[in-house]
């Protein structure tokens, strides 16, 4: 075949008819430019054409396949035990407080008009969360505490409901469904954003008689917060809930007829103690009662802990925001340090007990709030960027069994999650 190659190729180069033979074509004419190469070396690239183009496709089955890259291990099976805690303690009791509006500034503030110490520098443990919500940047403070109370993100003004307005289940719910005594604690309406939204189910955060009417369905042991109004003089009803309430085996009394500092509840039934009849007043115009109620309402669910389960207890220091959106830097630090002292009593209940999980955090921080050259300790010079909420990354303090897991930055939805395992629920 080489020779026949050869013979055509000398023959036809110097004449008007070039013709080359093609292994997989037979003869066809070629161009000029072969004509112009030396013969012999022409020949061995036709003889390495033939051996290369005559071999036929290998069949598929003898094709090696190319290795797969590597990839990241398939996720382990969930293992039958808690992996939060494996290598530490499980907590009895959770009590989670959040500071409404209280960023790393407000608690500056607030240390350095406090003698430069607060009582959250006792917590071994620091994180920080991401407060964005599912529509916003900037939550509010119905999303944000539907992230910690049912580990969801959601439109901002929804009060336990998903983005489709679903009701989703919270960590309130899942320690009653449990059997553990749980409480609700804040320093404005108990309907309001924070406190509804681990008992509530609604489409929109000032619905209060709606949001009022849902304390009927549920069983929380203890209930301090304002709001008498939506529970005794409703607009869109006759109904008077606190009867209601005290049919189902509560104790209901206001600050009409009791002052904080006097009420001694019985364990025997639940209770509900009305500090207003709206708001509460802010701190700095006579509103007293939080760090008493934080003292008392740890030691009442231990009480009501008949089969030494464990309780869930939320503290909100809610008017922290009210200052930030005044922009008022006197009202924030008041504010502040009147949440800190409650810390301190919770503090002091679970360095005592020995199993409680202790959870200090914020919704979100209020007002872009800032701290001016030629600030001193005791004398702030605060600034501000709004009066509205900021996106700020916020501080997560914890104490306690299980703290550990607190560290580090992560979504504002984890906090339900980290609560809700370390509870086993």
């Amino acid at each position: 075949m080489l020779d026949e190659m050869n013979t055509l190729l000398a023959r036809n180069c110097s004449g008007p008819l070039y013709i080359v033979f093609n292994p997989l074509r037979g003869m066809i004419a070629a161009p000029p430019y072969l004509c112009r190469m030396n013969a012999k070396i022409f020949s061995l690239l036709l003889a390495l054409s033939f051996v290369f183009t005559s071999c036929p496709p290998a069949p598929v089955d003898t094709v090696q396949a190319r290795p797969a890259l590597p990839t990241a291990p398939a996720p382990a099976a969930a293992p039958a035990e808690n992996t939060l805690v494996k290598a530490s303690k499980t907590p009895k009791n959770i009590i989670l407080m959040i500071g409404d509006g209280m960023g790393v500034t407000q608690i500056s503030a607030g240390m350095y008009s406090n003698g430069n110490k607060l009582n959250l520098e006792k917590f071994p443990v620091i994180g920080l969360h991401k407060s964005y919500s599912s529509d916003n940047l900037v939550t509010d403070s119905a999303a944000g505490a539907t992230a910690f109370s049912a580990g969801i993100k959601t439109y901002n003004g929804a009060i336990g409901v998903d983005t489709d307005t679903m009701p989703v289940v919270t960590i309130l719910e899942l320690a009653e469904a449990a059997g553990l005594p749980t409480g609700l604690v804040a320093n404005c309406s108990i309907t309001h954003a924070t406190p509804a939204s681990f008992v509530s189910h609604n489409r929109y955060r000032k619905n209060y008689e709606e949001i009022a009417a849902d304390f009927l369905k549920t069983d929380v042991d203890l209930l301090i917060g304002g709001g008498a109004k939506y529970f005794e003089r409703r607009d869109s009803d006759d109904r008077n809930l606190s009867t209601e309430l005290r049919s189902k085996n509560y104790v209901v009394e206001s600050f009409v007829n009791t002052d904080m500092k006097d009420v001694r509840p019985g364990t025997d039934k639940n209770y509900f103690y009305l500090t207003a009849d709206t708001e509460p007043l802010p701190f700095s115009q006579g509103r007293d009662y939080l760090v008493p109620a934080a003292k008392m309402a740890p030691q009442f669910l231990q009480k009501r802990d008949i089969n030494n389960k464990g309780f869930f207890l939320m503290i909100e220091g809610s008017q922290i925001d009210w200052g930030g959106h005044a922009n008022k830097s006197d009202y924030i630090i008041s504010e502040v340090i009147e949440f800190d002292d409650a810390i301190g009593e919770v503090l002091d209940f679970a360095k005592k007990d020995g199993e409680t999980l202790v959870i200090v955090t914020a919704d979100h921080e209020t007002g872009g709030y800032a701290i001016q050259y030629g600030s001193k300790m005791d004398s702030i010079n605060g600034a501000f960027t709004s009066d509205y909420h900021t996106a700020d990354l916020i501080p997560v303090f914890a104490y306690g069994p299980g703290s550990e897991h607190f560290a580090g930055i992560y979504e504002n939805t984890a906090i339900f999650d980290k609560m809700k395992e370390l509870f086993g629920l």
